[in-house]
């Protein structure tokens, strides 16, 4: 709120700093005033603090939690756990917080790099507002923040290949979380040895970039507002990017305004899946649908028990996936419906707004402004329970389980 964050005479509002605060704490990257404009330099370099911070603090507080549960587990367990993911478990505390350290700056600097390099080369910037665009929009990317510094986010870039997939890349990196790159660093040559949590992420993450990748540009191929107009090569890079984008990164290269209701449908659900666990991406997160999948997949197919890649599921995490999938719905669809009755947006827009700010996305179809302050107080509210809430439910439900002295008698209700 300082008026040294803000271009021109006085401070941004309470709320204009609330809203912008929370979306990069929160690296989701919605906004509420035009970035490049609206703040100053000084306002930029909060906001790319508050991602990097924000970024690193949930992940090492998504990481450290692995430790936290496995300390409370018996010798027994973390034995079998240990035997399980061929390691000692996921370290000390120190050294996960260098490992993510590591990891963070190694990625954001080599992604820095190619950005700055190609904005001085291409774009004719100076090698200081290269640098600057290039370090802003690479820690960006890696926190799957999607804040930019251009009024148009990343349009102008629609066709250009240096800046799009260095910026997928980090993003994808990011998503997949760090257990999953702390075992890629030690296994990678060894598939057999991951843990079932890399295997749903590595998985997921590439079925759902690939499905993505190809619905979008199926259907958005001949749309003349978004990918119709662009060659051939431009619109799959296009396409590639925005579903790249849905694993909870906010950058744009088309007007997502101008896109089919099919397609937001479909980035709905996408966003909603999320990413990788203990990472940088938001939603659900990959393993919590993997494991309802793959309930699915036993209870239509006959079985007893879920196994996922030769391991069998306890019915504790069926429980848990459960439960965080249905307390999901019904925040999305009580923010959707009270945005409904306070705006004058139709379905389509609202709950696609709805599922970014929960999965931490940063997507929209430019309708955030015009929300009023009441609808933008629940989106600022469902930011934060997206960016927690999943995680903290996990661990509640995972730190609550109680001993069973007794069970009632068991009685099947009619389903379905």
């Amino acid at each position: 709120m300082l008026p040294t964050s803000k271009v021109g005479a006085g401070g941004a509002t309470f709320l204009e700093a609330l809203f912008t605060a929370t979306s990069a704490v929160c690296v989701t990257g919605l906004i509420v005033v035009d970035t490049p404009v609206y703040w100053t330099g000084g306002g930029h370099a909060i906001i790319l603090a508050l991602i990097q911070l924000g970024g690193f603090g949930i992940m090492s507080f998504a990481s450290l939690l692995g430790l936290l549960l496995a300390r409370r587990m018996g010798l027994r367990s973390r034995v079998s756990a240990a035997a399980e993911t061929r390691s000692v478990g996921f370290g000390d505390v120190r050294n996960v917080l260098l490992g993510v350290l590591r990891i963070t700056l190694v990625v954001e600097f080599v992604t820095a790099v190619v950005l700055a390099v190609r904005f001085a080369l291409r774009y004719g910037y100076s090698p200081a507002e290269a640098v600057w665009l290039g370090v802003f929009h690479s820690v960006s990317a890696f926190n799957n923040a999607g804040f930019a510094l251009f009024s148009d986010n990343l349009i102008g870039y629609v066709g250009d290949p240096w800046i799009c997939l260095p910026v997928c890349a980090a993003v994808i990196i990011g998503g997949l979380g760090f257990p999953v790159l702390f075992e890629l660093r030690r296994h990678v040559r060894y598939p057999r040895r991951w843990h079932t949590t890399t295997k749903l992420v590595l998985g997921g993450t590439v079925i759902l970039l690939v499905v993505g990748t190809v619905f979008i540009t199926a259907v958005e191929w001949s749309n003349p507002a978004t990918l119709g107009a662009l060659r051939p090569e431009d619109r799959l890079l296009a396409g590639f990017f925005q579903s790249t984008m849905t694993r909870t990164a906010g950058f744009n290269s088309v007007d997502f305004a101008q896109l089919n209701p099919v397609t937001l449908l479909a980035m709905d659900v996408l966003m909603f899946i999320g990413g990788g666990p203990a990472g940088t991406a938001g939603g659900l997160k990959i393993t919590t649908f993997g494991v309802l999948f793959f309930i699915l997949y036993t209870e239509i197919s006959g079985g007893t028990a879920v196994n996922v890649f030769g391991k069998r599921l306890p019915r504790s995490t069926h429980r848990q996936a459960i439960s965080i999938v249905l307390l999901a719905v019904g925040l999305v669809i009580t923010a959707t419906m009270f945005l409904m009755l306070t705006t004058d947006f139709g379905l389509d827009r609202v709950l696609f707004e709805v599922v970014s700010a929960f999965a931490t996305v940063g997507l929209s179809t430019g309708i955030t402004a015009a929300i009023p302050p009441a609808g933008q107080v629940v989106l600022i509210l469902v930011m934060f329970a997206g960016r927690l809430g999943p995680v903290t439910l996990a661990s509640a439900l995972a730190l609550r389980s109680k001993p069973l002295y007794f069970e009632y008698p068991k009685e099947r209700p009619l389903i379905g």
